[in-house]
């Protein structure tokens, strides 16, 4: 299988995957390549013992930090169940670990995020929530765009009542570099439809999540 192959299903054009994402990848060979170049501008030798696997490790892992491109997120919310009785009320799914890379200086973003919807009629598996963010999440990502991807694959694919999305993320481009602040979170929402239109039902869940990624 060729490395980081992009999404078969989704086009070139699609708004929700990053215009980058259509462009040709390189192949393994390109990119260990590139990192033996990053090693030597580190002042180090790539022919180290140390460092002369480095490059395939780093090639292996770039495969797995973005896999979400050779994935379609709106996938995984193809299954639905309706079976839950007319069930309506908030379905909240905390903590959900984020996994994601800062597009700006290719460093981690991890955290946490927590997604709630009210069901019209049918629900999906918890689990493919889950699998929602990481989607999203295993590609360059701005924090902001990220929790707005989340919350409008999820509207537009259940067509719930509504939909609520709260990232709570450390970003390593500015605790381990810049400012050098490492006890700093980042906080973005997005609200759709009853939870846009519904200051009471945001307080609600507000109260249900307990917020502070070191609890």
């Amino acid at each position: 299988m060729d490395w980081l192959q992009p999404p078969a299903s989704v086009d070139a054009d699609d708004s929700e995957v990053p215009e980058a994402a259509a462009t040709p990848r390189p192949g393994r060979a390109a990119v260990e390549a590139a990192v033996r170049t990053l090693i030597a501008a580190a002042g180090d030798d790539p022919a180290r013992e140390g460092v002369r696997d480095t490059p395939a490790r780093v090639a292996r892992a770039y495969a797995e930090w973005f896999s979400g491109y050779a994935v379609d997120p709106a996938a995984y919310l193809a299954r639905v169940f309706d079976e839950a009785n007319g069930y309506e009320d908030t379905v909240l799914l905390r903590d959900i670990p984020l996994v994601s890379t800062c597009e700006h200086h290719l460093a981690p973003i991890t955290g946490r995020v927590h997604v709630a919807y009210r069901p019209r009629g049918r629900v999906v598996g918890i689990s493919k929530l889950s699998r929602l963010v990481d989607a999203f999440g295993r590609r360059l990502q701005l924090q902001e765009r990220l929790t707005q991807q989340i919350a409008d694959t999820l509207f537009s694919v259940l067509k719930p009542h509504g939909v609520a999305v709260i990232v709570e993320a450390r970003h390593g481009c500015m605790t381990t570099r810049g400012v050098n602040q490492p006890d700093v979170a980042m906080v973005t929402k997005a609200w759709l439809g009853d939870f846009r239109d519904d200051p009471d039902l945001r307080r609600d869940l507000l109260a249900s999540i307990a917020f502070g990624l070191d609890r």
